[in-house]
């Protein structure tokens, strides 16, 4: 309906920045009546309703919204003039853009717009909280009417429409109608197609001057109020602390920021000078001189905040943090600033936290992009900590917006995380012929150091060369452990090495063993404003109950009429079931008719096994195109396919991925939601690239695939893959072993990156199985021809082709007996290995204490000395 030669208008052709949270816009638009245009970006495009008379923030109104065509997303920064002639001839105002969310998740925004009824917040310049759009008719065309409805909370104004009018200005030019039709004025700031414009969209302030304008701003307190007078400025005041939950707050009146991976501090100033203390009070101001000047440009006050580094995605990073602040390079640090306790001799302790938010971005209005406001959505916290989630962000702070400030841990601050974390005293490290292995942790109580675990992962040269000389200078010759098993236990691998417990390590886990130890402990590095006294109360998390056969049970009083309960599951009387917030269909369905117990497998427990392993499985799955072989009729059914391409209709959790050479975008996994999406749509097997994490064109790992013959005895399959092992070993890698869920191994080599590539990768694995093959030809053949096979193992190399996949790491198998593809320890590849005994059913037991790969990082080595080895031989 456009001629682009004779408009301006943006055809759709231009490449969008992806965005880590969904994008909105409204458009005022005088064309031959005066409307505005909501869009909604959904699926790589802007879902678009004409709203005649705008958006309303007075939920008394229910606003007019018609339907129209879907918008390329580089419309949203469109604001110029349509020629007359041309469809939707008129000016076009950019009026409000910020980012929006669905109440019920991401996922279910499809059946809610098939349904006809959306609930969503905005977060824009002019729209702040929660509204709902409700489909009412469609005409003779097919063409929808809607309502736009406000609903009540903290960003309604009761009697304030928000109309038109000639006074208003563009969110992003600050141009009115009259001057963007006249030409006059600066231009709109880029919103959706500048490079790096939304980086970290979700938190990132609007105050920071080299952001577009029109970022999320919190709501607005309803009337100006006042704290109370004091004589003197307290040098320091007890932060208020944030109590641990499993999921953020449901319903209106909380706000919901991300959790920051830094340091928590409080800034003070008075008469020009600033001073940064942490949160026990310790005057850090020095460690920081860049925060500590801007803050003393500010006006007298004290408000509280973290101090962050930002990678180069704009995400935080604790790692980076320690490192300049070791070096003494902070020039790049960030204090995000969530709070104001005083505004010059004025307590605003009492006063709600909307109304203190309100004070402090007026507080810090000016004062540059070293001290930056915290924004905050004030709805949907499920998706919001589920956004923060997929962008690897730690978590969600959320907030009630009425609540005064309060030292100390109370129920008005509460932390959602996506991973859980936590300090520990370090009161040894491991090293294996001298190399640093691991840190031994441990945790106070009762005023009695005890035993936790290793922490085994998340160590780069740098942050060895950080803390192995402070390790090394508080050396001592005893356990500071209580119990006699915290040495045995401590010291179960490589030389012990112990060490006074003054350290502080700040750490992330996956839980707990079922005999109390941390499980999938990774390092992110030291803490200094924490005395190690004060680290206790660490507690294992109860353990997960093992997959069972759903049984029928009396329904729950708060059940729908009808439905039952399985494992935490609720299934209706059609037969759904809702695992992590996502509706299985079919729930009761025979995946697997005779698992090894002879007892069926269903789809629900799939959903579940997927859920039980997933915070394991999901690292060696996470950034790599991903293929899955979905069954939806069993194993037994007719529709078995292959599918590595996204389809329509397709859980929004699970991520698109461009690969260059197809036009078509991939699939890849990389949250536990998405594998549980994966089962809703009965995918059996899951096949991800060999690649490193996000770099589809780097070779990660290399895998090595021994494939009996029919007749060929598993122990010479066990021999095979130690074999390789050794191989490997001599050449300077480190290799790992799985089974495949049939009756080969899988043995996995982790490679660093850096100048690697597809063919060097190749030729490498098969130079190996060629010599493998060439030393005993009896048993070893590399000719993929079956014929040629009868009696010998296939050595393939092939699964290190660009494009190729291998099965994942407890990736289920679609093949008699459910099993799964399980790692194994070395120990564990040995005569009487029987592969068979690892299945949907008795795998989720064994990952809670699984040991196996618990290095697999550490275990990264490049390829060159490798190559130069094999030359050798």
């Amino acid at each position: 309906m456009r001629d682009f030669s004779q408009t301006a208008e943006p055809s759709g052709n231009d490449k969008v920045v992806p965005s880590k949270a969904l994008r909105f816009v409204i458009q005022k638009h005088a064309a031959s009546h005066l409307h505005f245009d909501l869009r909604l970006e959904y699926h790589g495009t802007f879902k678009s309703w004409a709203v005649p008379k705008g958006p309303s923030l007075d939920p008394a109104d229910r606003r007019l919204a018609m339907e129209v065509e879907d918008h390329p997303l580089d419309y949203g920064d469109f604001e110029g003039t349509i020629p007359k002639g041309q469809y939707g001839g008129g000016t076009v105002m950019l009026w409000d853009r910020g980012y929006w969310a669905p109440e019920k998740g991401f996922e279910k925004i499809g059946a809610a717009l098939a349904k006809g009824e959306l609930k969503f917040a905005m977060e824009g310049g002019r729209m702040h909280g929660s509204w709902v759009i409700v489909r009412t008719k469609r005409d003779s065309r097919g063409r929808a009417s809607w309502m736009l409805i406000k609903h009540r909370d903290e960003g309604a104004e009761v009697g304030n429409p928000i109309g038109p009018s000639d006074e208003d200005r563009s969110i992003a030019s600050g141009r009115t109608m009259v001057e963007i039709a006249n030409g006059k004025g600066k231009a709109a700031t880029p919103f959706m197609t500048a490079s790096g414009a939304d980086a970290g969209a979700v938190w990132q302030s609007n105050r920071d001057d080299s952001a577009p304008a029109g970022l999320i701003k919190p709501a607005r307190a309803k009337a100006a109020a006042k704290g109370q007078a004091v004589k003197v400025l307290p040098e320091f005041i007890e932060p208020q602390l944030t109590e641990p939950v499993d999921k953020p707050p449901a319903g209106p009146g909380w706000a919901h920021e991300i959790k920051f991976d830094g340091y928590r501090m409080q800034l003070r100033t008075l008469d020009g000078e600033a001073a940064l203390r942490t949160r026990k009070g310790l005057d850090w101001s020095a460690k920081f001189p860049e925060i500590t000047a801007a803050g003393a440009k500010l006006g007298d006050g004290i408000i509280d905040g973290e101090v962050v580094v930002l990678d180069e995605t704009g995400a935080p990073d604790f790692a980076a943090l320690q490192a300049a602040i070791s070096s003494g390079e902070t020039g790049s640090l960030v204090f995000f600033v969530f709070d104001q306790l005083f505004d010059g001799l004025e307590d605003l302790r009492e006063l709600p936290l909307a109304q203190r938010k309100d004070r402090l971005a007026a507080h810090l209005d000016g004062a540059g992009t070293v001290l930056r406001y915290v924004d905050h959505f004030i709805t949907a916290g499920d998706a919001v900590l589920l956004s923060a989630c997929r962008m690897d962000l730690e978590g969600i702070i959320s907030k009630r917006l009425d609540a005064p400030y309060r030292s100390g841990r109370g129920e008005t601050w509460t932390k959602s995380k996506c991973r859980a974390g936590h300090e520990v005293v370090i009161g040894g490290y491991t090293t294996t012929n001298g190399a640093f292995r691991s840190l031994i942790a441990g945790v106070y109580r009762d005023g009695k150091l005890f035993h936790i675990g290793r922490i085994g992962t998340g160590f780069g040269r740098d942050k060895i060369a950080v803390i192995l000389p402070k390790l090394k200078a508080l050396a001592i010759a005893k356990s500071p452990f209580e119990g006699k098993e915290g040495p045995s236990r401590a010291g179960r691998q490589g030389e012990v090495h112990w060490v006074k417990p003054q350290l502080v390590a700040e750490i992330e886990y996956e839980g707990f063993t079922a005999d109390g130890q941390l499980r999938q402990a990774a390092f992110k590095g030291l803490r200094e404003d924490k005395p190690a006294a004060e680290v206790d109360t660490l507690e294992p998390a109860p353990a997960n109950t093992p997959l069972a056969e759903p049984k029928a049970q009396k329904a729950k009083p708060a059940a729908a009429p009808g439905a039952v309960t399985v494992k935490s599951a609720t299934v209706s009387p059609r037969g759904a079931a809702v695992v992590m917030g996502q509706t299985i269909s079919n729930a009761g369905k025979a995946l697997w008719p005779d698992a090894s117990d002879g007892r069926a497998v269903s789809k629900l427990e799939l959903a579940q096994y997927y859920e039980a392993v997933g915070p394991w499985m999901i690292d060696h799955v996470r950034g790599r195109p991903c293929s899955m072989i979905r069954m939806p009729d069993g194993i037994e059914g007719k529709q078995n396919f292959f599918q590595r391409h996204t389809s329509a209709g397709q859980s929004s959790l699970i991520t698109e991925v461009e690969v260059w050479g197809d036009r078509k975008p991939y699939l890849q996994f990389d949250s536990v939601e998405a594998l549980v999406a994966a089962a809703q749509v009965g995918a059996l097997e899951l096949h991800p690239w060999n690649s490193e994490p996000f770099l589809p064109e780097q070779p990660g790992r290399l895998v090595f695939d021994l494939d009996p013959a029919p007749d060929v005895p598993f122990d010479w399959v066990i021999e095979g893959a130690r074999e390789i092992r050794d191989r490997l070993q001599d050449l300077g890698l480190v290799s790992f072993c799985k089974t495949t869920g049939g009756k080969g191994l899988h043995v996995v080599t982790p490679l660093s990156a850096e100048g690697l590539n597809w063919d060097i990768a190749k030729a490498f694995a098969r130079d190996v199985c060629k010599a493998m093959a060439a030393d005993n030809p009896d048993r070893y053949l590399i000719v993929m021809a079956k014929a040629k096979r009868g009696g010998k193992i296939f050595l393939d190399y092939l699964r290190n082709d660009r494009m190729a996949t291998a099965v994942a790491p407890l990736s289920p198998r679609g093949r008699p007996g459910a099993p799964v593809s399980m790692p194994l320890s070395w120990t564990q590849v040995k005569k009487g290995l029987d592969p068979a005994k690892y299945t949907v059913r008795t795998a989720p037991a064994l990952v809670r204490r699984l040991t196996a790969w618990e290095d697999y990082c550490d275990g990264e080595r490049p390829l060159e000395e490798a190559i130069r080895r094999l030359g050798k031989v």
